[in-house]
């Protein structure tokens, strides 16, 4: 589960990451896997080019039986290409524009117009490490267009280091708590938006002849985690938690939803590898 549709744009350069919701009371398991990669070209006067791709393999695998013929929600494929440019506004501000493109599809067909999305986050990032108390806070707008609004949402995060072993980072789609036991170790306490949303190239046929266009998930996860940092950007990581709040449905071409496929709270595993700017 996990996955792209809710997160705000990533600062990685490199990730790869496992995520595990285990089969429970829904009938239901989902695993993910992400691969991201993302390359920054150097400008001229402090500016930046960032050409990337993220691809996410998801393996929707249920016990349950289905109204319908399930067999193509079994493979989801998000594929997104990442083009990014970074200036200097003023001595203390920069700024961040992302665009987007992405494919989003069980391609069981031959790809269609429905399996192409675009999301856009423009951002302001002020960034002060050379004090006893360093922060960072990143103000923007993100366009979304899984989300199925036809406006931006803001985009808000603000990191603190306020003691030597104590630092938080609080917005949105993700906040938490972490203790640094020592440089190379780090405990969280993380609380974050996860989900995707799929187009299903062969609409679904269900019960009172609705039509399954596109598959979704959105859950709250509650989490524990454990950061090994192998430099300052460099970090194995692994989280262990539980979907607070979780939403799995089939929605039609209007995006409403019309089957709801897996709303029970589960357990959530996540381990990876990471490259990041911080």
């Amino acid at each position: 589960m996990a996955f792209s549709g809710l997160r705000g744009q990533s600062t990685d350069l490199l990730r790869l990451e496992y995520t595990n919701v285990p089969n429970g009371d829904s009938g239901v398991e989902t695993s993910r896997y992400r691969f991201l990669l993302n390359i920054p070209f150097k400008l001229k006067g402090g500016q930046y080019l960032i050409v990337g791709s993220e691809y996410n393999y998801i393996d929707f695998d249920t016990t349950r039986d289905f109204p319908f013929d399930d067999s193509e929600l079994e493979h989801l494929h998000v594929i997104d290409l990442n083009l990014g440019y970074i200036f200097k506004w003023n001595k203390d501000w920069r700024f961040v524009g992302i665009l987007t493109p992405r494919l989003a599809s069980n391609l069981v067909t031959d790809i269609v117009g429905r399996d192409f999305l675009l999301n856009l986050t423009a951002t302001f990032w002020k960034e002060v490490s050379d004090t006893e108390k360093p922060f960072r806070l990143v103000l923007g707008l993100t366009y979304n267009s899984t989300t199925g609004l036809p406006f931006p949402m803001p985009l808000i995060n603000y990191y603190r280091r306020f003691d030597p072993s104590w630092s938080f980072t609080l917005g949105i789609p993700r906040s938490d708590f972490r203790y640094h036991i020592s440089e190379k170790n780090t405990l969280l306490m993380a609380l974050f938006l996860d989900g995707y949303f799929v187009n299903a190239q062969n609409d679904i046929i269900l019960p009172d002849n609705d039509l399954g266009s596109a598959i979704s998930l959105s859950a709250l996860v509650s989490a524990l985690g454990y950061q090994f940092n192998i430099s300052k950007m460099a970090s194995f990581y692994g989280f262990a938690g539980y979907t607070l709040l979780q939403n799995g449905v089939l929605r039609d071409d209007k995006r409403n939803n019309v089957f709801n496929l897996n709303n029970d709270g589960s357990l959530y595993f996540k381990v990876g590898f990471k490259v990041s700017i911080f």
